[in-house]
């Protein structure tokens, strides 16, 4: 990547914390896809499952009801357009990768599911490893760390070498804003986020209208759409390679900006 870009979320789901239920069936997934991409998103990031606080942690063969139809029917309407499945589970993503996903987005940074690493050398798909703690059902309680910036960037030193060792060329980090951190750690996290920089990895950030934003701010997530275009703008200066966003428009309006300061 020579330059940040913006991945849309598309979510399959009908509790995702922000804009469950939109995106179920065919006409309203692809009008979405449709508007994404010529808003100037990327990717397109297609998950099954919410990762909310108190969100039901479904079974693998719902999520591959929820998500394997929509690939299909995103891939062959939009052929060039490159999708990427948010799972944490190796068998959804090596369905979704044969129906047309080149990256694999895992919240659990490789942790809950080994064989992800499998599946992504051996369809030479991109990894997006994200940093949590605790398992699934705690990875939003409050989590101890010795050092927040030291303790998230070993896991990244032991996890990207985890993926050299599988053969996995194309490793993307995600630091997991509004994931096992408090609101304080999050905001320290982008403070500081240029750290990560020493891995040599392109760096995603997912700060879309988090609690991270709404709390602080006292409003809701539906009136967090100012916030995270200053969060967003923040990122980049500090280094994020990828926005994953719910309002591209925004989004690439923030890069564009980006691009031009730094270009003078």
């Amino acid at each position: 990547m020579d330059a940040p870009i913006v991945m849309a979320i598309l979510n399959t789901t009908p509790d995702s914390f922000f804009d469950g239920g939109k995106y179920i069936h065919e006409a309203a997934i692809l009008h979405q896809v449709e508007r994404q991409l010529k808003d100037g998103a990327t990717i397109i990031d297609i998950g099954g499952m919410s990762t909310r606080p108190n969100a039901e942690l479904i079974s693998e063969e719902e999520e591959l009801k929820r998500v394997i139809e929509p690939i299909k029917i995103i891939h062959q309407h939009f052929p060039e357009a490159i999708l990427s499945i948010d799972t944490f589970r190796s068998k959804v993503a090596e369905e979704a990768v044969l129906h047309g996903v080149s990256i694999i987005n895992d919240i659990s940074g490789g942790t809950e599911d080994e064989r992800i690493f499998e599946v992504a050398a051996k369809y030479t798909s991109a990894l997006i490893l994200m940093h949590k703690q605790g398992s699934l059902q705690t990875m939003h309680q409050k989590q101890k760390y010795e050092n927040l910036l030291v303790d998230i960037l070993d896991f990244f030193i032991a996890q990207t070498a985890k993926a050299k060792e599988f053969g996995i060329k194309d490793v993307i980090i995600d630091v997991g804003f509004g994931f096992s951190k408090t609101i304080e750690q999050n905001y320290s996290l982008l403070k500081n986020l240029k750290i990560f920089e020493q891995l040599e990895k392109p760096m995603l950030v997912g700060l879309s209208r988090k609690s991270m934003l709404y709390k602080l701010l006292n409003t809701t997530a539906e009136n967090a759409l100012n916030a995270t275009t200053i969060v967003n703008t923040i990122a980049l200066q500090n280094g994020a390679s990828v926005l994953r966003v719910h309002d591209v428009k925004e989004a690439v309006e923030c890069v564009k900006i980006w691009k031009m300061l730094n270009d003078k």
